[in-house]
């Protein structure tokens, strides 16, 4: 694909120098004006071009003035949340929202940044559009986040201009994409399209996965235990003592057989950390944090998880991540992972409603049991899960009642965002206990693939094997007729007793399969170029 070395701090340069102009008044060169037709609003995309070009300039430096014009708008709005959070002492739900969206911005400047200096710099367009997808995801939380406590005229004028920036780097995103379909072919670029519009990106090879996962040869950087013996007696310990910002080596923690009741976050800073435990069940950490007893202490579904990871390259091996909240819990993360490029393996994940929380970015599951019941996979994140075991539990009171389960709810917000959920060659069934009641009384105890968190949900089953506790209609709806026309859910060569792709919602689909290649490991998340075993 196309590629340049312009400099980001060039493009910043440039855009500080240049100065507005009236938009009726001010020519833009037509390849800005092709450029910008990617946006949903063009309009406004071709008036936040309001600097004069060169005589000559690259499609590669359109992106880059597109991407500086969303910095400066990010900048803007970490000012004007910084004014507010001043401003909300005493304000639980203020501070709460505040702080979050303040993370979230954050988290977005880090890909804005990676994605320039980075990812464009290089030519790696993949890489681009995996963490401008990422930062779009987060400056929506932030905004989701105040228009909750919006009551002030400040918030008000904050959610103004998040709504800006998020056109902004919608737009940005969107150029990206078509830089990587269509290189310097601006004529031909047009707004992300999905599936549902007749639309799959080219592929390459024709396997569904690829042969690797977390090395075998891994030495311990530190041990942690119970006993004493080691160097460290919790997790998080260990994991604040590990080096920050590594590149290529890793650190590898062996966390020993024993139960660690303790919350353990892993923050960007801490990339390339590996756990790896003494097996399923014998290496466990566990926690209770949840949002249906403790909203009213800060408790929100990102910070209920028992192990929270935002450092990319995240490994795990062999251990078992739990929420054990109980009666009232609702929402109760066990594993919540915003790292780029992460492989779990053989790893167990048990909680109810909310398990495993795949944030952002790209993950790797590989041989790993996810247990629980409401919604119990779900986040915006490209994750791919090969030779998973995924259990369906009973609810916690009045299991016997019956409940409606949903296995997945994928989040995806804009078409544009390169993320899903791909789960091949996986089982989906129930645990025992839930089986039991389930044969008892089918007609109560409902259970569907999934359902739409957000407008542009998208999940596939590829070869999976299906228990016939899934429902007939394979797929359920959030609410009425809430994103049934934009979401993407298909099936290709599933077997089992729940498997019967004749009786499906008429919005799901079945994968043709000149196109089941797209979600392949190697397609979907790039997987053959980091997961090791695989380079």
């Amino acid at each position: 694909m196309a590629s340049g070395n312009l400099s980001l701090v060039i493009l910043f340069l440039l855009f500080s120098l240049s100065y507005a102009i009236d938009d009726h008044h001010h020519h833009l060169p037509p390849e800005i004006r092709e450029a910008c037709k990617v946006s949903h609003d063009p309009s406004k995309c071709e008036a936040s071009f309001h600097y004069h070009f060169p005589s000559k300039f690259s499609t590669l430096q359109i992106i880059y003035s597109a991407l500086a014009r969303s910095m400066h708008k990010l900048t803007k709005a970490q000012a004007l949340v910084k004014d507010i959070q001043k401003s909300a002492a005493g304000n639980v739900n203020v501070t709460i929202a505040t702080v979050n969206c303040a993370e979230g911005l954050a988290f977005s400047e880090y890909r804005f940044k990676q994605t320039a200096n980075d990812a464009l710099a290089r030519g790696e367009i993949k890489d681009a559009r995996a963490w401008m997808s990422a930062a779009l995801g987060y400056q929506h939380g932030c905004s989701a986040g105040l228009q909750k406590v919006n009551d002030t005229s400040r918030v008000i004028q904050t959610i103004v201009l998040m709504e800006s920036l998020i056109g902004f780097t919608s737009n940005t995103l969107g150029m990206i994409i078509n830089f990587d379909i269509h290189g310097n072919q601006i004529g031909l670029w047009s707004p992300p399209k999905t599936e549902r519009q007749g639309f799959w990106e080219g592929v390459t090879g024709t396997r569904m996965d690829v042969k690797g996962g977390v090395p075998s040869n891994l030495k311990p950087n530190v041990m942690v235990c119970k006993t004493g013996n080691c160097e460290y007696r919790t997790v998080q310990d260990a994991v604040n003592a590990a080096p920050n910002n590594l590149v290529s080596e890793r650190f590898v923690i062996w966390i020993k057989t024993g139960l660690y009741d303790e919350i353990v976050r892993v923050p960007m800073a801490k990339r390339n950390l590996v756990f790896l435990g003494d097996g399923m069940g014998q290496t466990v950490i566990t926690g209770s944090l949840n949002v249906g007893n403790m909203a009213k202490s800060g408790v929100t579904t990102f910070e209920s998880a028992t192990v929270g990871v935002l450092g990319d390259g995240f490994m795990a091996r062999d251990l078992t991540i739990q929420n054990t909240a109980g009666a009232g819990a609702q929402q109760a993360v066990a594993f919540r992972s915003s790292s780029d490029r992460s492989v779990l393996e053989n790893c167990e994940f048990l909680g109810n409603q909310d398990t495993l929380y795949v944030n952002s970015l790209r993950q790797y599951y590989k041989s790993c049991r996810i247990q629980g019941n409401v919604d119990f996979i779900f986040g915006n994140a490209a994750a791919f899960f090969q030779d998973c075991d995924i259990l369906v539990s009973p609810r916690i009171v009045n299991p016997e009642n019956g409940e409606t389960n949903a296995v997945t709810a994928h989040g995806r917000i804009e078409p544009g965002q390169s993320t899903g959920f791909v789960f091949h060659n996986c089982s989906i069934n129930g645990t025992p206990e839930y089986m039991k009641l389930y044969k008892s009384n089918p007609s109560v105890h409902k259970t569907y693939l999934g359902r739409p968190w957000k407008e542009y949900s998208r999940t596939v089953y590829i070869q999976c094997q299906f228990g016939d506790l899934i429902n007939p209609d394979g797929w359920m709806p959030w609410s009425g007729k809430y994103a049934l026309d934009t979401l993407y859910y298909g099936e290709f060569g599933n077997t089992g007793a729940g498997a019967n792709g004749k009786e499906r919602v008429p919005w799901s689909s079945q994968i043709p399969a000149q196109h089941v290649y797209s979600y392949s490991l190697q397609n979907f998340i790039q997987g053959h170029r980091w997961i090791p075993s695989c380079l």
